[in-house]
């Protein structure tokens, strides 16, 4: 590990005041399961790790009337997991973290982190951008707040600034009747995704009246494939028009080759898990 200095903020305020003093030397330090990673392989070499770890007011979950679900960024994988209030929501998301990795990293891993690390494969940006959710980036000059899917600029890249912090995402009260992610790995549990699907629907009888269809693993960032969306919305639902939408996600992806896997690969098994993340949505709801 290269040598740096470790900084313990008690606040918010104070956390973005020392970011605001170490610049661009600073690295902000959350869960810890990426950057640590980073540093050990010398992808990363900050002369500062600011920790949030004494940061409590960002590990909770509650319900606000008329703004939604709000999520601290160091919420773990496994808080979001065991949390009745999403259970009860919105299962898909914790179904989504169970899925990430080992409980040890699922222990120490946040969703702001998640988020931040900005890579296409990552589990819980896809299931947040189908449930529409926002987030709030902190900073000395004041906060701002964006939808998630307008975070993500490229590849491992993202939109927040330096001296920023992310404090939380909100999941706004909405009309969808189901939502699910599903993932194809090469493992059986724990596994990067080759392909992920997220999608969100709301439902009035048998007709599909509105939808979003996120793909991780697709692009270079997280994306949402919106003529498959457009061509759902207002029809009724038969295997033939999820088969149909699934073949539309497929052509708007954008995948590369990897060790995990072809393009071509990867946009047929697009189309195969947007047909079953739509039948599974639109027949078990937010599972």
């Amino acid at each position: 590990m290269p040598d740096f200095e470790y900084h313990t903020p008690e606040t918010l305020t104070e956390a973005c005041a020392l970011l605001d003093e170490l610049g661009e030397k600073a690295t902000v330090l959350a869960g810890g399961t990426d950057v640590l990673h980073k540093m050990k392989v010398g992808k990363l070499a900050p002369g500062h790790l600011v920790s949030l770890k004494n940061l409590d007011d960002l590990r909770t979950i509650s319900h606000e009337p008329g703004r939604g679900i709000v999520m601290g960024a160091l919420t773990s994988h496994n808080a979001i997991y065991t949390s009745r209030l999403l259970q009860e929501r919105y299962l898909s998301l914790p179904m989504a973290a169970h899925t990430m990795a080992s409980n040890q990293i699922c222990n120490m891993g946040t969703v702001g982190g998640n988020i931040v690390n900005g890579v296409p494969s990552a589990d819980l940006p896809p299931i947040l951008i189908a449930l529409n959710a926002s987030i709030r980036l902190v900073s000395s000059n004041g906060e701002r707040t964006m939808p998630l899917e307008d975070f993500f600029h490229g590849s491992a890249e993202t939109v927040i600034n330096q001296g920023e912090i992310l404090a939380d995402i909100t999941i706004p009260d909405q009309p969808a009747t189901g939502s699910t992610y599903i993932k194809f790995g090469l493992r059986r549990s724990g596994a990067l995704a080759v392909v992920g699907v997220a999608v969100s629907v709301t439902m009035d009888g048998d007709t599909l009246q509105d939808a979003r269809v996120v793909l991780a693993s697709a692009a270079p960032t997280v994306m949402r494939a919106r003529g498959a969306e457009d061509f759902l919305r207002g029809k009724k639902i038969s295997d033939e028009l999820l088969a149909e939408a699934g073949d539309r996600a497929s052509a708007e992806s954008r995948p590369r080759d990897s060790i995990r896997g072809s393009a071509e690969y990867r946009r047929n098994l697009v189309g195969v898990l947007t047909k079953r993340a739509l039948r599974k949505a639109i027949d078990e709801g937010h599972a």
